[in-house]
Parts: C-alpha cells; sequence; structure tokens
C-alpha cells in the first residue's frame, strides 16, 4: 500500500470519516505501488500539462473557525476574538491570521469570500455539489452529482490516460457522481469498479520482480485484451481505469520521487498539496483533498496553532507552483469547510461551535480577479454584514471559470432533466 496522507478524524456527531487515502488494489490486478515501482527513474520528469481548466478542492473538515484564519476581530471583545492576531498581506486593507505568513505576503494572489452562508452538516455534500446533504440523500431521482463528476461528464472521452476526478480523501457522499453514473466517480482506492478489475492470464504484481519485465507484460497483456474483445464488456470506469494506469501518465505523477530534493524539503509533511499540483499538471479536471480536523468544540486555539502554520505551507507552496509553472489562470482552487464556528468562546472548554450564518471562503487562480477581501461579516462575526453569498454561488463561479455553464441539464434516475445548480448567481467581485 501507498500511504498519501495519513490519519482520522472524528467528528462532534460520532462518525469517523477518514482523511487518508492508501492507494492498494488500483485496478488491472496490481497494486499502484507496483506500478510506481516498476516504473524506470526518467530525468527531467516531463509531465504534459493540462489544456482544459481545473479545479483543486481542498477540503477543511469539521468546520474551520472563520474567526481565526480570514476573517479576525481584533476590537470585538476577548470571549468572541480569541487568542489570535491578524496580519497586514501584501494587499492595503487586507488582514489575515497571524498563522498565515506566507498567504499573507503573496496576497495579490488570493482572495477570500467573508460572506458565505453556509449550512449546519457534517458533510461535504453542499460545497461539493451545491445540494445539501439531506437534499440530496431524499432526492428523487438520484443525488447531484460533485463538481467532478460534471466535469468528468461534459469532458466525456477527451482524454482517457488521465481520470478526470481524482479525490485524495477517499469517497464521501460529496465526491459521489449521483445520477451521473458511476462512470464518473472519482478515482480512489475505495471507489466500487477498480478492486473488480482484474488482467487475464493469472498476471499478478506478485509474480512479476524485475521492473522491466513488469512493464514488458503489462503491455504486452493490454495487447492481448485489446485483440480478444475483452476490452468491450468492461464498464466505463473500468475501461479508463485500465487506460489510465496502461498509460502511466498517473503513475508518474504520483511517483514523488521524480521531484527534486529543495522541492520535496518545502512539501515534508504536506505531500498531498504537492501531489495535487503534480495531477493538476498531469491533466486531471478535478482533484479533491482534506487537512486536518476542525471540529474543535475544544481547545480551538491548541489545536489551531499546530494546523493553521502546516496548512498555510500547503495552500502557499502549491498556488506559488502553479504561478512559478504559468498555470494560475488553468487552475482554480478553493479552500473551505462544511461551516464556519461560534464567534463567541465556549467557556468550558476553550472551544468554538458550529456555526452556519457565516463562514469563510479562500479563492484562488483560474483568471478570478485576487487580492481581494470580499463582503464582510458583523462586528462580531456573527453573520454577513453585506454581500452574502450562498455555496452554490460560489460553485457557479467556479463553474463559469472552468468553462462550464452550470444551466446544462442532464436526466436524473428518473428521466427529469436537472440542472447542474438551481441558483446560478456568480460571485461578481470575482469575474
Amino acid at each position: 500500500m501507498l500511504t498519501i496522507l495519513g490519519g482520522r478524524q472524528k467528528y462532534c456527531d460520532g462518525v469517523n470519516r477518514r482523511n487518508f487515502l492508501k492507494i492498494g488494489s488500483f485496478g488491472a490486478g496490481l497494486t499502484l505501488a507496483d506500478m510506481l515501482r516498476a516504473r524506470a527513474a526518467q530525468p527531467n520528469d516531463p509531465l504534459p500539462r493540462t489544456k482544459s481548466k481545473s479545479v483543486v478542492m481542498v477540503i477543511l473538515p469539521g468546520g474551520p473557525s472563520h474567526m481565526d484564519m480570514y476573517d479576525l476581530k481584533p476590537e470585538a471583545p476577548a470571549e468572541f476574538r480569541g487568542e489570535f492576531q491578524p496580519i497586514q498581506t501584501s494587499v492595503p486593507g487586507v488582514q489575515i491570521s497571524e498563522h498565515f505568513p506566507m498567504q499573507a505576503r503573496m496576497w495579490e494572489k488570493l482572495s477570500v469570500i467573508r460572506s458565505v452562508v453556509a449550512n449546519d452538516e457534517h458533510s461535504d455534500s453542499y460545497v461539493m455539489t451545491g445540494y445539501t446533504e439531506q437534499t440530496n440523500r431524499t432526492s428523487t431521482g438520484g443525488q447531484h452529482p460533485s463538481i467532478g463528476s460534471v466535469i468528468s461528464k461534459v469532458r466525456s472521452g477527451s482524454n482517457n490516460d488521465v481520470p478526470p476526478f481524482v479525490s485524495l480523501r477517499g469517497m464521501d457522499l460529496g465526491t459521489e457522481p449521483g445520477y451521473l453514473g458511476i462512470a464518473h466517480r472519482p478515482f480512489t482506492a475505495q471507489g466500487p469498479g477498480i478492486q473488480n478489475l482484474s488482467l487475464a492470464g493469472g498476471l499478478t504484481g506478485e509474480k512479476m520482480t524485475d521492473r522491466q519485465d513488469l512493464l514488458g507484460r503489462f503491455d504486452t497483456a493490454r495487447r492481448e485484451i485489446d485483440a480478444s474483445g475483452t476490452m468491450k464488456g468492461m464498464d466505463a470506469f473500468s475501461g479508463r481505469a485500465f487506460d489510465m494506469i496502461a498509460s502511466g501518465v498517473v503513475r508518474s505523477a504520483l511517483d514523488l520521487k521524480k521531484e527534486e530534493v529543495r522541492t520535496l524539503d518545502r512539501y515534508k509533511g504536506i505531500e498531498q498539496f504537492l501531489t495535487t499540483r503534480r495531477l493538476i499538471e498531469a491533466g486531471v479536471g478535478c482533484v479533491t483533498l482534506s487537512y486536518g480536523g476542525w471540529d474543535t468544540h475544544s481547545s480551538n486555539f491548541k489545536t489551531l496553532k499546530s494546523q493553521l502554520p502546516v496548512l498555510d505551507r500547503g495552500i502557499a507552496n502549491m498556488i506559488q507552483d502553479f504561478h512559478d509553472r504559468g498555470m494560475e489562470d488553468d487552475v482554480v482552487t478553493v479552500v473551505w469547510g462544511e461551516f464556519g464556528r461560534t464567534p463567541k468562546i465556549n467557556s468550558s472548554d476553550a472551544g468554538r461551535d458550529h456555526w452556519s450564518p457565516v463562514m469563510s471562503a479562500l479563492v484562488a487562480g483560474g483568471g478570478l480577479k485576487m487580492g481581494q477581501a470580499i463582503g464582510s461579516s458583523s462586528a462580531r462575526g456573527e453573520y454577513p454584514k453585506d454581500r452574502p453569498y450562498k455555496v452554490p454561488h460560489v460553485l457557479a463561479t467556479v463553474y463559469q471559470a472552468l468553462g462550464i455553464d452550470s444551466s446544462l441539464t442532464f436526466n436524473n434516475g428518473a428521466g427529469r432533466p436537472m440542472y447542474i445548480l438551481d441558483d446560478r448567481t456568480t460571485v461578481q467581485e470575482l469575474v
């Protein structure tokens, strides 16, 4: 097994959700780790560049505190403002948390929306689909699809060598394709279909010890399968998985050993951000990843003192890399959680509880207007003061940046045409 990110997060609702990815039986009867080891080291590591715009969805599971990250209130009473101090960014008039110094220095490349109205559910459903978990679970004809699944659908057939949608955080309700069908699920170790893909003739990783022999046999097996017509009987999901593995593009993207030592040092402990950058470079349309656990009903400041600097480094390094590679207009990055946290600190455990009336969302790239703080919350961070935006408005903006019309319809399981988003208002300050 190849572990991308370790750890588990248990939320206050008692549900365990994984925030790690172990790539094991990744199709074709071979573990992806076997395939990575089988690829001979190549100098210069030339990765193909994406031709279509892509999106990175960084999910902060548990609900991050807007009051301690991007919307500090230094003038509020102590029981609201908390322990952290704001610092000035590179854009005059915009301040963020003292634990985000790297983002502060590059704020001309970033924007924050401080007036996003959220929903009180421990779920990624709303921020990934534009519809709440309750709505999706009760939808007649199937749930609404993830943004990654929509990208997969509208770009079907464009490049079978590269998966259109990759989840580095496993499967959850928000990553599901809903009525678009299993062919548009993200590629993860947990996705049904991949595990059932096997090669004919008893070809297994255990039988292959020589690297070059492994690659040679793999290519031979594929030719034999194509000739026999077996590939025609595979479902679309498995067929795309086979093409992806056989091409070697994703193998190369996932092999971090190809990066320079100084790059690996910059991403030490946050390797999933580097993996994301490499997957986007390889042409993946949507990558979703998560970092940390933000359900801070207790010890909010102790937890954030540990997590915020690491998150800062992950975001800043990845965004800067996109700029250094001339990809800043080709990739939209969104960083957010399910909701904000209570402006008032609870007295018993020095924590902040769930708060859906307002949260913050970080946005970068995609040709959108950067260097802003959009909207504001009230003096104590309790409600939007101006420019209130809903989660679907942010997603509609992302779709527009990607060149996807969110008024497109697809038939659900009941045969009824459904819009990608019902509420298609965009964040005007970004566009």
